[in-house]
Parts: C-alpha cells; structure tokens; sequence
C-alpha cells in the first residue's frame, strides 16, 4: 500500500513538475474525469478547483494553505469593493487588499533582501527569524519547523499578481466581482499554469470560467502542438546544454577560458528561454484541453529589434502587467507621482549607503539636485525625466520581482537604461527606418548581444561568480583553444546551434509547420507524439532533469 501514501505524499526532492512521467498519468486521470463532468459548469470548476489545490499541494507541499488564504481574502476584499458605494470605502478595499498581498509577498520573497539592506543602513547584524514556523510549532508536540530559515512557495509571485489584478480590476469597473468563492478560487488556482505563468488578467480568465465548455478539432490540434513543442524547448533545448555544458562552467568559471565562458552565457540566454516558453506552451496546451484561454507569452523574443521590442516580447503577461499596474499608476508617460518620488528616493538612499563612496553620493546629490530646478524651469524637460524615471523604477522593481538580490535589481536596472538609450539613439539613428535587411540584421544583433551580456546578471551565482566571469572573459579570452572546447562539447553545441536556428526560422515557415501539424492524420500526429516521448526521454534519463528556472519566482 506504499504507493498510494506516495500519490498523496508531497515530496521535496521530486516536487510534481511538467517533465515527469507521473504528472503525465495526473493528467490522464483528471481529464477522463473531466471528460465526463465538463458540461456542468459547477461540477467542472469545483474538480477543477480541487484537482488544482491537490496539484499545487504536490509542488509544494503545505504551502497549498498559504494559496488558499490569498484565494479566501481576495475574494472577500473583491466582494467588498463591489458592493461599496462610498469612494473611500471602495479605496480603502483595494489599498487592504494590495498590502495584504504584497506583505505575504514581501515576508516570504524579501525577508531576507530587506533584512540585509536593514543591516547595511544601520549596522546591525539582525538575523532573520521565520514567525509561522514557531508558531507552528507551538502547536506541536516536537517542533518540525526550522525558525531560522524562510522558504519560498513556488509560484507565489505569479498568483499574488493575479490576486492583485482582480481586485484592482474591480476598482477600476472593467470587472465584477464574481458570486462564488469556487469561482475564483479557480481562477487563483488554475493547475497549468499556477505556478509559472503566465499571469493571467481576471478581466480575461473570469468570463472563461462562467461559460460552458467547448472544445473543438482545432482547440485539440493547437493544444498538444503547444505540449509537444513546449516539451522539446524544455527537456532538450534547456535542460540538455545547461547539464552537458552550461552548469559546469557557471559553477567554475575560472576553470574555462574566456571564449567558453562567453559561450556558456550564449547558451544560456536559448535555455531561459527554452526553459520558460516551454513551460508555458505546455500550459496553454493544457489550458486549451480544459477549455480555457491562456495569453500568450513570448513572440520569438530574439528577433527583436531593439530593447523596448525585447520586452514586448519576452514574458508579455509581465511586462503588460507591470505597464498597466505599476507604470501607469506612477505618471507613466504623462508626469511623476508621490509614489515614483518615494520608490526613488528609497533607491536612492539605500544604493548610496551600499556603496559607500562619499565622491559618488556628492556627485549624485549635484546631479539630482541640478535635475530637479531644471526639470522646475522646463515643462519639456521635466516630462521626459518623469517618463524615464518611471520607466526605469518599472524596471528596477521588474527586476526585484525575479529574485530578492540586488543583482536582480541590477539586472532589471541595466535593462531599463537599454530602453530609455534606445530611444534616444532611434531620433539620429541613420538606419532606425531602413527596410535593407542589413540595418534589419544589425538591430537584431546588436539587441540579442545587449540581451546575451545582461543575462550574466540573471544567471551568475553572485556578484563574486559575476566578476570572475568579465575577469574571464576580458582577460583570458584564447581562440587558440575554442575548436577544442567546441569539439569536447559538441553535442550541447549542435543543440544550441539547431535551437538559435529554429528560433530565427521566418514566421511564415513556422506558421506552414505548424498548420501541416493541423492538417496531418491521426497516425501522423500519433507517430510526433512518440517521437516526442522518445526525444524528451532520453534527455530525462541521460540525467538532464532539472526544475523549471521560473519557479523559484
């Protein structure tokens, strides 16, 4: 009878993921249920509801409590905004409802950020102490919770940003609040993509879930198109180079030459993206199983011709929510706001105390003061510093939402200064409207290099392991050894060059493969699917498994 404690058993070396074969067979069994059930819209949302949490319960274990918390207080909040007539009241709701949010948030993703910036401001040494765990451990006869230790529920990013949205949403008037708390539960806690994206807009997910279900030929042939290709970004694409070549040189960079670890980085940037745009096509494959819509996600993010392009194409759920709910409400293009002269006088302040360079913070109060009578005495001028100064703390706190590191910040900064460079160099770049496919080339190319160089941010360990990179690299860049290093890992090289390859296939080719996938017969599209398995197989146990980059987000 083992094996039954095991299906309900949350573990932490194998948390259930896309990539195993026993999520697969999960699968088959919810959806023969489904199949049964899924014209009764209340049946369906509460198995899928209950499906969800049991699935969330398996990645990650006893947190599924801290879901159904978010699920039970937004809900309330929502219902309270809708029903108020009075305008502060309303207010008052919805600035409760993101507090609450964001602190659970910021307890269990920032503790540890907030606690070290604390320290480095006032000179302490306060450690952090994990408050749930003690009193849950009060509540046990031999305490099992360690207290000084606080770990991240995996996707709690994800879904407190959906939370967020639905009751802002509501504020707004685009949305209802929605009668039953069934409902939205499953709106929080839609099982494909709960824990990873992408973020789904209430004002888009809700009306999906009072409908009834249907699901057709060509929702069923996009569906497991998505799965398959999803499968292949992530299980041969990412997770093949990152364990055949990628891990070895990030853990120990200084063990390569500078033209590997250049080529490390290269890699990287086609498994991030294989990593999560795969995750996220096997969502929306799922998703369409199901009868719902999920949007989409990524649009060949390295075909982009510029930074801003960049980031209308990679992780679009994100970076659209972050555009209508952080740079819009601080002034956005129009003007500044007392919450964009609060986030950047925090960052100010804490940068300044981090570094440490009395020079340095001279200099900055002379540019910050100097900026700020100009920005006084010209209206031009002081729209377009309130534009970029709200564009770069939608960045930065873009970048503090990836992880809770001042690399990430870092990261999220370099990126926003890309954006603001960009549009200024597109009013005298001589080439900026040029349709000849070598200015095309050259704006692709110069990006995905910006792009290759900024990751560096985004994969190093540290800021140590980031400085021995650029030593390695700036320092120890020999060609004369790089036809070995290519020949030693040739197959993780062949992959990457196929990856780069398909994904700057044109558009319209993909669009021919993908519509003769439609169109094939049954037998062909069972053929894919067991060339599929076998592909994403092999890499599974050649020891290449490896969770998705994204949930720890």
């Amino acid at each position: 009878m083992d094996w039954i404690y095991d299906i309900f058993e949350f573990s932490k070396k194998h948390p259930l993921d896309f990539t195993q074969m026993s999520f697969w067979v999960f699968f088959v069994i919810v959806y023969a249920i489904f199949a049964l059930i899924y014209k009764r819209i209340f049946a369906r949302n509460l198995f899928l509801f209950l499906v969800s949490c049991f699935f969330y319960y398996k990645t990650s274990g006893l947190f599924v409590l801290l879901l159904i918390f978010s699920t039970i207080t937004d809900f309330y909040f929502g219902r309270q905004i809708d029903r108020s007539s009075h305008p502060q009241w309303r207010k008052g709701y919805v600035i409760a409802s993101v507090f609450l949010n964001l602190l659970v948030l910021s307890y269990f993703k920032y503790a540890y950020f907030f606690t070290d910036a604390y320290n480095i401001l006032f000179h302490t040494e306060h450690k952090v102490f994990n408050y749930l765990a003690y009193w849950g451990n009060g509540f046990r006869s031999q305490g099992a919770f360690s207290v000084d230790e606080i770990i991240l529920p995996v996707g709690i990013s994800f879904y407190t940003f959906q939370t967020i949205s639905y009751t802002v949403d509501i504020y707004r008037g685009k949305l209802k609040s929605l009668a039953s708390i069934l409902d939205f539960g499953l709106y929080v806690t839609f099982f494909p993509q709960l824990v990873a994206g992408p973020i789904v807009r209430a004002e888009e997910f809700v009306p999906q879930i009072l409908k009834p279900t249907k699901i057709g030929l060509a929702d069923f042939n996009k569906a497991t198109f998505f799965i398959f290709k999803g499968l292949i970004k992530k299980m041969l694409f990412a997770n093949y180079i990152a364990v055949q070549f990628l891990d070895a040189v990030f853990d120990m960079p200084t063990m390569y030459s500078g033209f590997t670890n250049l080529m490390a980085l290269v890699g990287y940037s086609l498994q991030v993206y294989g990593d999560f745009a795969g995750y996220t096509d096997i969502a929306i494959g799922l998703a369409l199983l199901l009868g719902f819509e999920l949007p989409k996600n990524f649009n060949a993010p390295y075909k982009a011709t510029s930074t801003g392009d960049f980031w209308k194409r990679w992780h679009i759920s994100l970076s659209t929510w972050l555009k209508d709910y952080l740079y819009i409400p601080l002034g956005g293009n129009r003007t500044g706001s007392w919450g964009s002269v609060i986030i950047s006088l925090l960052f100010i302040i804490v940068a300044l105390i981090a570094i440490g360079n009395p020079y340095f913070s001279l200099f900055a109060g002379i540019l910050l003061v100097g900026g700020t009578l100009l920005a006084l005495k010209n209206e031009r001028f002081q729209q377009y510093i309130t534009t970029n100064i709200n564009l770069m703390l939608t960045m930065l706190l873009g970048g503090l939402w990836h992880g809770a590191s001042w690399k990430y910040i870092l990261w999220g900064g370099i990126n926003g200064l890309g954006i603001v460079f960009y549009k200024l160099w597109r009013k005298v770049s001589p080439y900026e409207h040029s349709t000849h496919w070598l200015a095309h080339f050259w704006k692709v190319f110069s990006t995905f290099i910006f792009i290759v160089f900024v990751r560096l941010y985004f994969r190093g360990a540290d800021m140590e392991r980031i400085n021995q990179w650029y030593e390695q690299v700036w320092n120890h860049f020999d060609l004369t050894g790089s036809g070995e290093v290519i020949w030693y890992f040739k197959e993780a090289f062949v992959v990457m060059f196929v990856g780069y390859l398909v994904h700057w296939l044109p558009e319209s080719l993909k669009l021919r493969i993908e519509n003769a996938y439609y169109k094939s017969p049954l037998w062909v599209k069972i053929l894919i699917m067991v060339g599929v398995t076998v592909i994403c197989y092999q890499t599974y146990t050649s020891g290449s498994s490896q969770a998705f980059i994204y949930f720890q987000f």
